[in-house]
């Protein structure tokens, strides 16, 4: 006789209805799935098996009160709850990660301050100006696909669209353009960079 495999919504049901068993089979097929998943995202096995008993003491307690309503998705549901248990963790456990001082390493060199500082403001603007003038002396359908690419960040049908024209052609335009940029920048040796 073969091996009939219960659907996982009949054993959840078999389970709710008092078949203690049904919660065994259910996390046996499931278990190094979620136990998998759960070690990947904290990669401490102590850690993994704490949120994997928390994980199943939410789907029990769930069960228990009559409240579970995921028709069929079983896997998900438990997967969605341990990822909301791996969440928590780290929100409690806001903690940086412990780095040891080496030869080879030094915790300042992953230290750094990425907030801009006025003198990259400056240059990040005067190199904004710099582009938007270039850009204006690009042909006026170059300018127009361009400025919808990259300001009003338009897929290329959406482009097509609106302008009325083929995406190849569009898409040329767009590479004309750069090409155009790229002329003018070497041309007149413009650096463009922060």
């Amino acid at each position: 006789m073969a091996n009939v495999v219960i659907p996982d919504a009949v054993l959840v049901k078999d389970y709710m209805g008092g078949d203690e068993g049904s919660l065994s089979i259910l996390i046996k097929r499931h278990q190094s799935k979620i136990y998998g998943f759960i070690y990947s995202k904290v990669s401490d096995r102590d850690i993994a098996d704490d949120i994997f008993q928390d994980t199943f003491i939410k789907v029990i307690k769930t069960l228990k009160s009559q409240s579970y309503n995921e028709e069929g998705k079983f896997l998900p549901w438990v997967m969605r709850i341990s990822h909301n248990l791996i969440v928590d963790h780290f929100r409690r456990n806001k903690k940086m990660p412990m780095y040891r001082e080496t030869e080879e390493f030094s915790i300042f060199s992953i230290m750094s301050d990425n907030s801009p500082n006025i003198e990259s403001q400056i240059i990040t603007e005067q190199v904004e100006t710099d582009l938007q003038r270039l850009i204006e002396e690009l042909p006026a359908d170059q300018k127009e696909v361009l400025q919808m690419r990259m300001y009003q960040d338009l897929s290329f049908k959406e482009i097509a669209d609106l302008t009325g024209v083929s995406i190849n052609t569009a898409l040329g335009r767009m590479r004309y353009a750069l090409m155009n940029l790229r002329k003018v920048i070497d041309k007149n040796k413009i650096i463009l960079t922060n």
